[in-house]
């Protein structure tokens, strides 16, 4: 793509704006983003799986419980005002909170609860997984959710604490839609799947304005929201794929937030009294993969190669300075139950000789699907450089976020480089994508690393999994996540290197936006422009 010329973007802009703003500098009640939005497959949240709908969800969307911009570490109450839970019936009953509407202006009922979820789990996209996880089935559904007057009680199956359920609860796809609204613009039975690819029906902060896929997302302020109206009156962000542009944009005040920048440019933007560059620390994990349909890739001795082929510091103290810290396990560091240790480091030699001791026939040539932009890109060209000295030569397949994603799911690919973070904020979040797959079977659809790379974890594992899942006790719990994501380590086709640091830059006018841990923590309703 060109770079974008100052009139090109206020020809843009003028689809979301009116046509009398200013374009010397952004409106002031609105917060233009400069974003790479293409991994996008949806925006419906019972099929929203991906980063940035992720955060479109949570700023357009309610929970029951959630966590909120004012404290992203806090479990707190949402669109219920309160619950009581009974572990040993395993029940948690909620009361909703009174005068809440959507943003149709319809009120908020214990009916809209229930349609959400079993919508939810009917459509079975990718995230219906969480939901399923407590025992919830499109049959069953309306025996483990029961209404009252103002109140809804779910009931769960399975051993695991109270606190984890909650998290579910709090999770994407548990949002709660409008089922006016939706069954209004029912077509062909999809519950109104098609309808919320392209509209809102939540009781969130914002309201979408308009979505065009890899374009453009418009939100503007809910001034009924229960929580307090936003500060600002609208959020547009526009898809700018190239990080170059991004930092051109944010210099020249045509946006006012540029969130892919490269450590290059963040560091030629010191000194700039006109931009200011955030920290964020993130819980996603970055890693590649080798897909088990794959005869080739099978031979555990080239996954156990592969992790000393990798120049974890060389990319960290280069082009990924200060975006990415060297992580070699599943749950990210700086949460209870990681595991901080990096046995691995490149060492081709140990490599050539794990790989010959293990018969790997060599060379190979295996294709790798990688996401069109940085630092994507150039994590793969250094994988093909350091890779092909032992004989592994990688063709980079590049593509949208939303192509790689497609054929990742629809296990297409043989190599695959991606990053993944928790669903909601409980270990095994985590553990169940990396550490878990009951049924490898190609019509057992799961949203986890390991089903998308076909690979049938040991019953052992599986059964680890499942047990810290169940272990009341905080800390044994956590100790047997920290043994899993070592097992994970030694004897699995992924190779994890890297957990994200998020850089944004911003106009220095720009204050109270929140970037948490996970793309379902970023919020835009307490940002201003003073």
């Amino acid at each position: 793509m060109k770079i974008l010329k100052h009139a090109m973007l206020v020809a843009m802009l003028s689809a979301a704006m009116p046509l009398s703003a200013a374009y010397a500098a952004t409106p002031d009640d609105v917060l233009v983003v400069a974003q790479n939005i293409d991994d996008i497959v949806a925006i419906d949240p019972a099929q929203a799986y991906e980063f940035s709908s992720g955060e479109f969800v949570t700023n357009v969307y309610d929970r029951l419980v959630q966590y909120d911009a004012a404290d992203t570490e806090t479990l707190a109450a949402g669109l219920a005002s309160e619950w009581e839970v009974d572990a040993e019936a395993k029940t948690i009953t909620f009361t909703l909170r009174d005068g809440v509407t959507f943003h149709s202006g319809n009120p908020l009922r214990p009916q809209d609860v229930l349609f959400s979820w079993k919508r939810v789990l009917v459509l079975n996209k990718a995230p219906a997984f969480i939901l399923a996880g407590l025992g919830w089935t499109p049959e069953n559904i309306e025996q483990m959710v029961t209404l009252g007057e103002n109140t809804v009680t779910i009931k769960y199956e399975g051993d695991f604490s109270p606190n984890y359920v909650l998290n579910v609860i709090a999770a994407r796809p548990a949002s709660v839609v409008d089922e006016v609204a939706v069954m209004e613009n029912e077509a062909d039975g999809d519950l109104g799947n098609a309808w919320l690819n392209a509209n809102s029906a939540g009781t969130g902060p914002f309201k979408l304005r308009v979505y065009r896929p890899a374009e453009l997302l418009t939100i503007d302020a809910n001034p009924d929201y229960f929580g307090g109206a936003p500060a600002i009156g609208s959020v547009i962000i526009r898809h700018v794929a190239e990080a170059a542009t991004q930092q051109l944009l944010l210099e020249s005040g045509d946006v006012d937030m540029a969130k892919n920048l490269t450590p290059d440019q963040v560091g030629s933007l010191e000194g700039n009294e006109n931009v200011e560059v955030e920290t964020y620390p993130q819980a996603a994990v970055h890693w590649f993969s080798f897909n088990q349909k794959v005869e080739a890739l099978t031979n555990e001795a080239l996954w156990e190669a592969s992790r000393y082929l990798v120049d974890y510091q060389g990319m960290a103290d280069t082009f990924l300075k200060g975006q990415m810290q060297v992580h070699q396990a599943f749950w990210p560091a700086g949460f209870p139950g990681a595991l901080e240790e990096t046995p691995f480091t490149y060492d081709p030699e140990k490599a050539k000789q794990i790989l010959e001791e293990g018969g790997v026939e060599l060379p190979i040539t295996v294709t790798l699907d990688v996401i069109n932009s940085t630092p994507f890109t150039d994590m793969a060209q250094s994988l093909q450089s350091t890779f092909a000295e032992a004989g592994i030569n990688f063709e980079i397949l590049p593509g949208t976020g939303a192509q790689v994603i497609t054929r990742y799911r629809e296990r297409a690919h043989e190599a695959m480089l991606l990053y993944w973070g928790p669903d909601f904020m409980d270990p095994h979040s985590n553990a169940k994508a990396f550490a878990y797959n009951a049924d490898n079977a190609d019509d057992k659809y799961a949203s986890t690393t390991t089903w998308r790379n076909a690979w049938a974890v040991p019953q052992e594992m599986n059964e680890a999994t499942l047990a810290a899942l169940a272990e009341p006790d905080q800390d044994k719990r956590n100790q047997m996540y920290l043994d899993l994501q070592g097992q994970v380590q030694a004897k699995a086709p992924f190779v994890i290197m890297f957990q994200a640091v998020k850089q944004v830059g911003m106009r220095p006018n720009v204050e109270g936006f929140v970037n948490g841990a996970t793309s379902d923590f970023v919020f835009y309703r307490l940002v201003d422009k003073n």
